[in-house]
C-alpha cells in the first residue's frame, strides 16, 4: 500500500503499521520492536575519578560544539552551492518527477547481527551502512568502463577522490513503542508530538573504493557515524524546516531541503521492524519492504529488519541506474564477504 509522507516519518508509518498488526502465535497480542540497551555506570566506580570524568565531559561537549558547527555550515553550503561531483549514481535536474522502479533483496539478519557482535565495537547501522559502501564500490567498479581496463581504472579512481554523500535520515525520537501507540489510537486521542514527522537528516561522505580488507569498509561507516552522533546537525535541520514551515510558508521549507537532497547522491536510511512474526487481520506476514519515491536523487536505499531477515530495498531511476538488481546483489556479496573476513 503506498502511504503520503506528510502523514508521518519511517518510525511513524511503521509504528502505525506494526499498531494494526498482532503477533502470529498470539492474537491478542502486539508486536514489539528492538530497543536499544543503554550503557550503565557501575556503581562501584561512580564516586571515583570525578575529575577524569569532568575533564572527559568537557571535551566530549567540545568535540559536540565543533562537529555541530561543521555540519551546519556544510549543511548550509550544500544548500546554497556545494554539489557532489558528477557520478554515475547522481541524477539530474528533475529527477524527482521521473518513474522509479523498485527492487528488493532479502539479506540474513543473523548474518548482520553476527558481524555486529563479531566485532563488538559497531552498531547495527554501521554494519549496514559499511556494506553498502561496499556494495556501491563493487558496482561502480564493474560499471565503469565497459571497454578497457586502463579506463576503468582511470574513471574508478576519478570517482575514489570526488565528493560522494548520502543523505542520511535520523529519528529524532527517544524510542518508539508499538503498544503505547496502539492504545492511544484505540481511545481515540491525540498522538501527540511523537506521531508524524520527526526526522532530520545528515551528511555522510562515502569511500567508494575498493579495499583488500572487506572489515575496512564496517570501520570507515562506524567512523562516520560516531562523528555524526556526536553532533546535532540532524536536530538543526529538523529546527530549521519547522522554523521556516511556520515562518516562511511550507513552500520555503520545502525548498531548503529540495535543494539539500538534490546536490548529494542518494537517500539512506535503517528502519527497525519486529522482532516477532506478525499476522495482520489474520493474514501471515512473510516479509516487509518498505521505500519512497518524490526525493530528487535517483538512488534511495531502505534497510528494515522483520524477525531474522532484513530487507534493503532501492528505488531507482533506470534512466540513471540501469540494472538495479546488480546493485542489490553486490549488496548482498558484500555482506558475505564481511562475514567471511570476520570468521578468519
Amino acid at each position: 500500500f503506498r502511504i503520503h509522507h506528510s502523514l508521518g516519518d519511517g518510525v511513524s508509518i511503521i509504528s502505525l503499521v506494526l499498531a494494526s498488526t498482532r503477533k502470529a502465535s498470539d492474537a491478542n497480542a502486539f508486536p514489539s520492536l528492538p530497543v536499544n540497551k543503554k550503557k550503565t555506570m557501575n556503581p562501584h566506580t561512580k564516586g571515583h575519578l570525578w575529575f577524569l570524568r569532568f575533564f572527559f565531559t568537557l571535551m566530549l561537549m567540545f568535540k559536540v560544539f565543533r562537529n555541530t558547527l561543521v555540519d551546519v555550515m556544510l549543511l548550509l553550503a550544500t544548500a546554497i552551492c556545494l554539489k557532489d561531483n558528477k557520478n554515475p549514481l547522481k541524477g539530474g535536474i528533475g529527477i524527482e518527477q521521473t518513474p522509479r522502479r523498485f527492487v528488493h533483496r532479502m539479506l540474513n539478519f543473523n548474518d548482520v547481527k553476527f558481524v555486529k557482535n563479531a566485532i563488538g565495537s559497531v552498531t547495527i547501522n554501521d554494519v549496514v551502512l559499511g556494506i553498502t559502501q561496499a556494495g556501491l564500490s563493487r558496482y561502480l567498479y564493474k560499471s565503469c568502463g565497459q571497454a578497457k581496463r586502463g579506463t576503468r581504472d582511470c574513471e574508478y579512481n576519478a570517482l575514489e577522490h570526488g565528493r560522494i554523500r548520502a543523505a542520511v535520515f535520523v529519528n529524532l525520537r527517544p524510542a518508539t513503542v508499538v503498544q503505547d501507540l496502539a492504545s492511544v489510537i484505540n481511545a481515540g486521542t491525540n498522538v501527540g508530538a511523537d506521531w508524524g514527522n520527526k526526522i532530520g537528516y545528515v551528511f555522510c561522505p562515502l569511500h567508494l573504493k575498493l579495499r583488500d580488507n572487506p572489515l575496512d569498509y564496517i570501520y570507515d561507516a562506524k567512523a562516520t557515524i560516531d562523528e555524526k552522533k556526536q553532533s546535532r546537525a540532524a536536530g538543526f535541520t529538523y529546527f530549521i524546516t519547522n522554523l521556516l514551515a511556520n515562518t516562511l510558508g511550507l513552500q520555503a521549507a520545502g525548498n531548503l531541503m529540495y535543494k539539500s537532497l538534490s546536490n548529494t547522491t542518494l537517500g539512506f536510511s535503517n528502519v527497525p521492524g519486529s522482532t516477532d512474526e506478525i499476522s495482520f487481520f489474520g493474514h501471515q506476514v512473510v516479509f516487509c519492504a518498505s521505500s519512497v519515491y518524490g526525493l530528487p536523487q535517483a538512488l534511495v536505499i531502505h534497510f528494515q529488519s522483520y524477525m531474522d531477515k532484513m530487507a534493503v530495498m532501492l528505488s531507482v531511476d533506470e534512466d540513471v541506474i540501469p540494472d538495479p538488481h546488480k546493485l542489490c546483489m553486490e549488496i548482498e556479496k558484500s555482506l558475505t564477504l564481511v562475514k567471511n573476513a570476520v570468521m578468519q
